[in-house]
């Protein structure tokens, strides 16, 4: 049986790259450091993904395994010279922790192996791939890389379903929304995957998914969690809020309608088809959960940030996405290591110059005074 090694056996990882592998007739081997759900996944070797709707059809998830890329090093490796795609779904965070194991499983593969393997970073974040790609050949020597030419490929993605937060209680199962998109940016002829969509240009896809799912998301949590809001859908039933989200969902569309030529009128429908996925009521996705993260979702190539840049440099409207940037910075959830941290920032040294160290902000520019006076607003 094909294999695939999947980095991440967490909610996002088992509900939907490793459960699209499976389903596509491959054997999943998943790498991570929760000792518990290793366990689980060879004890068991199967689980449900189960679909967020009223009926709550579900799906058995069978020819899994796992491996604790802390304690089985030389079995990962052996892994990775076997597969036929590396994939991950583990946060961009965590990318470069990882990569010196991926280097090494690499390295050895080649020695011996002239079958091509796919290299694939499942992540909310723009050119993933190229990152990991970075980050492994810093563990490479010039002979390895050249050996890699022609048998090891690293392709962006752009992922997108709502996996929300949920006690599993020690199952292994998993809720998922029924909606997916997996967009691989690749001219090859690849081994097929049930659910993956190839594209030549990743561009106008993942930008479109970004800056309408993820700062959507983004928006309706941090404006939820200020006005005390538990989940997502409950935010939804504030027709303020909706407003709120529409009118910055337009900028992120007006943007990526001047820069990659989309339809208008579609992307409106796409709009509406993604705010609609968030009222589902039976994800129950807590506003915490999709806000957490402040500091890495305020980057400046974030889903926040960037838009309001582009929109800026393109002389549109970016007045109603600095107002979600604000919202962010407020977002002071004591749960969260990130939130309390920019929290600290903020107070230690200042709005302007937190902007600036996290987003890139220059302190004088528009788009830094714009979130200064929507964060004294929002503020009281």
């Amino acid at each position: 049986m094909k294999l695939a090694v999947h980095f991440g056996a967490g909610n996002i990882g088992r509900g939907f790259i490793g459960a699209l592998f499976s389903q596509s007739g491959y054997h999943v081997t998943f790498v991570d450091i929760a000792d518990q759900i290793i366990n689980q996944l060879n004890e068991e070797n199967q689980y449900q993904v189960k679909l967020a709707t009223a009926e709550q059809e579900s799906m058995t998830i069978k020819n899994v395994s796992g491996l604790n890329n802390m304690t089985q090093e030389s079995e990962v490796v052996e892994a990775i010279k076997q597969a036929v795609y590396v994939t991950t779904a583990i946060g961009p965070n965590i990318l470069p922790h990882i990569a010196p194991l991926i280097a090494k499983g690499l390295a050895e593969r080649v020695k011996d192996n002239d079958e091509k393997l796919y290299v694939i970073a499942c992540e909310n974040q723009i050119s993933a791939t190229d990152l990991l790609k970075g980050y492994i050949y810093e563990h490479l020597d010039s002979e390895t890389k050249e050996k890699l030419a022609g048998k090891v490929y690293f392709f962006n993605s752009a992922v997108d379903r709502i996996v929300p937060l949920q006690n599993n209680q020690g199952s292994l199962d998993v809720l998922v929304e029924p909606y997916y998109e997996w967009v691989v940016e690749t001219s090859e002829t690849i081994p097929p995957v049930e659910g993956m969509t190839l594209v030549r240009d990743l561009a106008p896809f993942i930008e479109r998914k970004l800056f309408t799912v993820n700062t959507g998301h983004a928006v309706i949590a941090y404006l939820g969690y200020l006005e005390k809001k538990s989940t997502i859908d409950q935010t939804l039933a504030d027709e303020e809020i909706v407003k709120q989200v529409q009118a910055t969902l337009g900028e992120t569309g007006a943007y990526l309608i001047h820069q990659y030529g989309l339809n208008s009128q579609e992307h409106s429908q796409y709009i509406d088809k993604i705010i609609h996925r968030f009222e589902n009521a039976y994800l129950n996705d807590d506003v915490t959960r999709v806000g957490r993260s402040p500091i890495r979702k305020l980057g400046p190539n974030d889903r926040l940030v960037r838009p309001a840049v582009e929109a800026h440099k393109a002389g549109l409207s970016y007045t109603n996405l600095a107002k979600a940037i604000a919202s962010a910075l407020l977002f002071d959830h004591q749960d969260d290591p990130e939130a309390v941290k920019l929290q600290a920032m903020i107070k230690e040294n200042g709005l302007s110059a937190v902007l600036k160290e996290v987003s890139g902000l220059d302190e004088n520019s528009e788009i830094s005074k714009e979130v200064i006076r929507y964060y004294d607003m929002l503020k009281k």
